[in-house]
């Protein structure tokens, strides 16, 4: 009796969960701080199209990340509902300590080690588009794929991610839209409006029950010239101009559609740079070649902006570990060097950081750390640009935006601040496609009117 009571309660949970599916469009600003739409009439921006979420839908007033806040964790966890440490993406760049993969980032999506939303879909049975969103070249599940990629902005760039995208679809969206795709490389807002535009066409000619669509040139605009600036709002009142556009298309092709707008991380303004790179050298930690390239290392740092992961060759070496801590220490104590924490593989873990990382090192809110530069490069240094992100995720600065609309999402329902891990499960839920793996639970509030 109680066996057949609980396959009775199985199948009407799953009967529900079928009939409550909705197909699900995710739109991903880079560097869409929450205060920006929330407070957008305060700060002289015109967002209506955004501010039409915040009237019709739900939205939070916060999103705290993961660590590192950069863009490759954020939107790996954006799509498994888990941390960097599980799902695998652990950075931008890919760890490359004699500097011999060009500044090679996670492109590929069998670096992802846990289910993502879109191979969640397609076992479900939906159809699944992806416009740029990052680390999405060969992505399980993806049945009309343009992935995110470049190597050198060089025009062999293009026949790369038609390579690498699925069969016909460049050519076939160029012809429908009357223009060539813009290059990987390229964040430009021109960029983010021709990709707004294969978005539409997407959609209307293949109509997938779940779309991803990356945007970046609000980030691009937001290190230039920092968070809050003219150049930055320019921007950002043009990207809701593309959110409008692509999300008209998607209420034609599924009036019942959810649809969500998200970002990765928020933004600091900087004004200094520490080269960690240079200490490591001077510490002998790091060996250079007549010729100034890495030979060899003990310890290598691994920036992401705002925050330093440190790899040891020997993590078990107690010797190299104290070693190392103890010029860590050392360089927190000059205020010179911007160094507010260091984290160990304890405190590490417990973020859900790089579990290759012995240390990780926040920096102050105005400091970045530099890339490698070479033998003569100094120890602190300004930057090239204004404005950066990659810190530890307690920052507020570093929240990022969730809004989300549909017709069985509850109207101006605030949700306060939540975690970015509860993002995929909630529209995992939407779709009528689990996501077991997934850290935290659906956000009831948007899944339950």
């Amino acid at each position: 009796m109680r066996a057949a009571l609980s396959a009775f309660v199985l199948l009407a949970a799953m009967a529900a969960s079928q009939a409550a599916a909705e197909p699900v469009l995710l739109i991903s600003i880079d560097g869409l701080r929450p205060g920006d739409v929330l407070e957008a009439e305060q700060r002289g921006l015109k967002l209506p199209n955004l501010r039409r979420f915040v009237k019709e839908g739900a939205y939070a007033s916060g999103v705290v990340g993961v660590l590192p806040t950069v863009t490759y964790p954020s939107h790996t966890t954006l799509l498994t509902g888990a941390s960097p440490a599980r799902h695998g993406v652990v950075g931008n760049t890919t760890f490359d300590p004699t500097q011999i993969n060009h500044g090679g980032w996670y492109w590929y999506a069998r670096d992802i080690k846990l289910p993502t939303l879109w191979s969640a879909a397609a076992a479900k049975g939906l159809t699944v588009g992806n416009i740029h969103w990052p680390v999405s070249v060969d992505a399980p599940g993806v049945t009309w794929n343009l992935p995110q990629i470049w190597r050198t902005g060089h025009a062999d760039d293009a026949k790369l991610l038609s390579a690498l995208a699925t069969p016909g679809l460049v050519a076939d969206l160029e012809k429908a839209t009357g223009e060539p795709y813009a290059a990987g490389i390229d964040e430009s807002i021109a960029g983010d409006e021709n990709r707004a535009r294969f978005t539409v066409e997407l959609i209307e000619a293949h109509k997938p029950a779940l779309l991803t669509a990356y945007f970046t040139a609000l980030d691009h605009e937001q290190h230039a010239q920092g968070p809050g600036t003219p150049q930055a709002h320019a921007v950002l009142e043009r990207i809701d101009a593309i959110v409008g556009r692509v999300a008209a298309a998607e209420l034609v092709a599924h009036p019942d559609a959810v649809i969500a707008v998200v970002s990765d991380h928020g933004f600091e303004a900087i004004a200094r740079e520490t080269d960690f790179f240079r200490a490591f050298i001077d510490a002998g930690l790091i060996r250079l070649d007549d010729k100034g390239k890495i030979a060899g290392w003990d310890a290598m740092p691994w920036p992401s902006g705002g925050s330093v992961a440190v790899v040891l060759a020997r993590p078990d070496d107690a010797a190299l570990t104290a070693r190392v801590g103890d010029l860590l220490n050392g360089m927190k104590t000059d205020p010179a060097n911007g160094v507010a924490a260091i984290a160990g593989k304890a405190e590490i873990a417990r973020m859900g950081g790089n579990p290759q990382a012995s240390f990780y090192v926040n920096l102050q809110p105005d400091t970045t750390a530099g890339g490698f530069k070479g033998a003569g490069a100094p120890l602190h240094a300004t930057p090239a640009y204004k404005g950066t992100h990659g810190y530890f995720p307690q920052a507020p600065n570093l929240r990022s935006t969730f809004l989300i609309m549909g017709k069985r999402v509850p109207r101006g329902r605030a949700l306060g601040e939540i975690d970015m891990r509860a993002i995929a499960p909630t529209l995992a839920a939407i779709l009528g496609a689990p996501l077991p793996d997934a850290e935290l639970p659906a956000i009831r509030a948007v899944t339950t009117p």
